[in-house]
This record gives C-alpha cells, sequence and structure tokens, in this order.
C-alpha cells in the first residue's frame, strides 16, 4: 500500500513538478521499496545492536518526552547527520548533549562512547548513589558526598534522602523544610559541607539559610555557624 502511494505521487509530479522532482521522487520508492530509509541506512543498520525500539532523527529535530540519545550517525540525514532516539531505561548510555529524564541522573562517563563523542550513564535515582560533576540533583535528595576521582577523573558527588542532622556539600540543594545549621571547610573531600536540621524554634542557621514558611530569624549572634555568624529561628 505504501510503494502505491508513493508511486501515485511520483507520476503526478510528472506533470506538476518537472523530471528532477520526478527524479527524487522515484529515488524514494526505490529507497523503501528495498528496506532502507531516508537517511541512508538500512532498517538492520538502524537499529543498535545493543538498545531497543527506538527511531532515527535528523540533528536539530526535538527528542521526544521520556527519550535519551544513544547512538550518532555522521553521514546520516543527506550528510547534516542523524541521532538515534529511544525510552529512558536503568542504566542506559547516552551520548553527550542527551537530555536526561526526570527521576534519572548521570552515573558514568567513557570518552570513546557514542562513535568517539562521548557517552554518558543515566541510571534511576536511589539513595546513596554516586553521580557524576554536572548530573542533575533529582528534587527530594541532597549531596552528602565527595570524590574528587570518581567518574572516570571528573569528579564525583553521592545523592542522599535528608535526614535531620545530616552534613551536606557545598552546593547541595536544601530539601523544604530543613535550614543550614552548621559549616566545615575540609570536609566532602575538600569542598566543604554545611549542616542540615529540620526546622524548629531555637535553632541558629548559617548565612544563606533558607527561613521555612511558618518561621523568622531574629536574633544574632557572631559565634553561629562555627564562626561565620548567624541567627536563631522564631515562629512567625
Amino acid at each position: 500500500m505504501i510503494l502505491h502511494q508513493l508511486w501515485k505521487r511520483a507520476t503526478a509530479l510528472v506533470v506538476g513538478r518537472g523530471a528532477g522532482a520526478v527524479a527524487a521522487a522515484v529515488a524514494l520508492v526505490a529507497a523503501v521499496a528495498v528496506g532502507g530509509t531516508v537517511s541512508g541506512m538500512s532498517v538492520a543498520e538502524a537499529k543498535p545492536a545493543w538498545g531497543f525500539a527506538g527511531r532515527w532523527a535528523c540533528s536539530g529535530q526535538p527528542v521526544d518526552a521520556g527519550n535519551v540519545i544513544t547512538d550518532h550517525d555522521s553521514a546520516g540525514c543527506g550528510g547534516y547527520g542523524s541521532w538515534y532516539q529511544q525510552p529512558a531505561k536503568d542504566g542506559i548510555w547516552t551520548c553527550s548533549g542527551s537530555p536526561v529524564v526526570a527521576g534519572y541522573v548521570i552515573t558514568d562517563h567513557l570518552t570513546s562512547g557514542c562513535r568517539g563523542m562521548g557517552a554518558w550513564r543515566h541510571s534511576l535515582a536511589h539513595d546513596g548513589i554516586w553521580t557524576c560533576s554536572g548530573s542533575p540533583v533529582v528534587p527530594g535528595y541532597v549531596i552528602s558526598n565527595h570524590l574528587r576521582a570518581g567518574c572516570g577523573g571528573i569528579g564525583s558527588w553521592q545523592h542522599t534522602h535528608p535526614h535531620d542532622g545530616i552534613w551536606t556539600c557545598s552546593g547541595s540543594p536544601v530539601v523544604a523544610g530543613y535550614v543550614i545549621t552548621g559549616h566545615m571547610t575540609t570536609a566532602c573531600d575538600g569542598a566543604g559541607a554545611w549542616r542540615h536540621n529540620t526546622a524548629r524554634v531555637g535553632l541558629w542557621t548559617c548565612p544563606g539559610s533558607p527561613v521555612p514558611s511558618g518561621f523568622r530569624s531574629t536574633s544574632y549572634a557572631a559565634w553561629a555557624c562555627d564562626g561565620l555568624g548567624g541567627w536563631v529561628l522564631a515562629r512567625a
């Protein structure tokens, strides 16, 4: 049915658009007839051996929601390049520049992956998982440790569910309902660390700490927050 429709379009071009357009249409019919694709690859070649159902898209086309990019063909789409996208799954390797689907983090890096462009492994976030520098932090998590030599030498950070009194690395998000109450310059493999506590009346908070709804900052003391200065929490 598809071949019949394409052939009807090709013959219609004889009258309407001239021989050049007809030649292009006939080439498209021939490609479909032998199992090819518009990008010039056969159906078999267009499926990465280690992946599952997805599709090739030309450079510049949007990536479907929930999908990641897992392969690249520089000769695809008439030389403009094409990218293979498929649904995200735990542990999947993706090309540099691939979107990171919500709920996932980046956990490893391979410089030679994705045909030399570099590849990154995507994993579902869970308590204690180590992530590469530059990975998004999933909402509800904090960064609790740092390893400079991790993730192939680019550095890695540990994702953890927060709890009262947890020490987090500099740059970690502060989960709603928590405040920052202490500081250590040498922790987190030298990156520095901040203590997070659930907000309550009487806590001394550090400069830059959020003030949760229902609370307000009052008196100041220079000795608070390990000498950085701080303000005590009171009910709003």
